[in-house]
């Protein structure tokens, strides 16, 4: 599972509720079946399509970073829920906007491709749309103004099933459905600040579902993708935390230049923090900078945001505010000893 943060939402969205959350009608196949998959699980605990990346104005070769899922969830078997997180990066002016909404859907999801996801808020509609690295995203914030994306993606490499089947085990704590289109080509237009830009780059995408069994509240979670420049490769990292007893699980995926994946064991990587961030507005602590090492693939490498402060807040009930980091990052180091250069999105929760 890419993302904790969903499932402190569905717990949250259950808090007050009089009733147990329920994983009853979460899908186990023996392997991840596409491209049936992409599709809403009906009444699924919690599932999510999920976009990151960096993208390149082709006029000025200014770098913005992205960040768009849709959330559906089903805490009782009854009722559907989908939640929207949008957010933009500007490094150059170290501007960093995010909205987002929660709510109750009208009728269940269907488990229908192509995607037709949608999502209102105030006189804005958002989109995601599509199936299999094909994807049109609109999108244009309420709150703050000025900021939107119209973005047409698709695949230069083939899926990334996680955990060798598209299944995750995340030790005791849950098997979740996980696979992703580590490079989508892209362009399209985004605004920033008001500001129109041309741009094109290369989008990640995760799908992930049955992710509400993960809905201990002592759990934290760092998660990064890397995509680096000379090689071609991507890595998908994360480490989960318990933070009562200390214990940590981790994992991840290397996928190299073909497409070619290999599930990473605990022990064949090391994400090691080498600088921290403090939430001006939440008082937060956030790992910052990162050393991260994969010897068996020959990678010494540090991960480095572009802006420090690329925190969201969320007010999911009137008195209370939910806090995480995720933003771009960029790469250096080397790999089997030569420089090499990539991009980065980095997740970190519940710290």
């Amino acid at each position: 599972m890419k993302h904790l943060l969903p499932a402190l939402l569905w717990l949250l969205a259950t808090a007050c509720l009089p009733f147990k959350p329920t994983t009853k009608n979460d899908v186990f196949n023996p392997t991840a079946v596409l491209p049936q998959e992409e599709a809403p699980h009906p009444k699924n605990s919690l599932e999510w399509w999920y976009i990151t990346g960096h993208l390149t104005d082709v006029a000025t070769g200014e770098k913005f970073g992205v960040e768009y899922v849709f959330f559906h969830f089903n805490p009782d078997g009854r009722q559907d829920y989908q939640m929207v997180h949008f957010a933009l990066t500007d490094p150059k002016s170290q501007r960093f906007a995010f909205d987002y909404d929660l709510g109750k859907l009208p009728a269940a999801l269907a488990p229908t491709l192509p995607l037709a996801l949608v999502e209102t808020k105030k006189a804005q509609t958002w989109t995601f749309a599509g199936q299999e690295g094909r994807y049109q995203l609109k999108a244009r914030m309420a709150q703050p103004t000025g900021y939107a994306i119209s973005l047409n993606t698709s695949p230069t490499k083939p899926v990334m099933l996680h955990g060798g089947t598209g299944y995750e085990q995340y030790g005791p704590v849950a098997k979740a459905g996980y696979y992703s289109y580590p490079r989508l080509a892209t362009t399209g237009t985004i605004e920033v600040n008001g500001q129109a830009h041309q741009v094109t780059g290369e989008l990640w995408y995760d799908r992930q579902w049955n992710c509400g069994g993960v809905n201990k509240k002592n759990v934290a979670w760092d998660w990064m993708s890397l995509q680096i420049n000379e090689s071609n490769d991507d890595l998908m990292l994360y480490t989960v935390h318990d933070t009562s007893t200390g214990q940590q699980i981790a994992g991840g995926t290397h996928n190299d230049a073909a497409g070619l994946s290999r599930h990473l064991a605990e022990t064949d990587f090391k994400l090691d923090p080498t600088t921290y961030f403090v939430s001006p507005k939440s008082g937060r602590k956030y790992p910052a900078t990162w050393h991260v090492t994969v010897p068996a693939q020959g990678y010494d490498l540090t991960v480095t945001p572009l802006v420090p402060n690329q925190e969201l807040g969320l007010r999911i009930f009137k008195f209370f505010h939910l806090y995480y980091w995720e933003g771009m990052c960029r790469v250096t180091g080397t790999h089997h000893g030569k420089p090499v250069t990539g991009n980065a999105y980095v997740e970190i929760t519940n710290r």
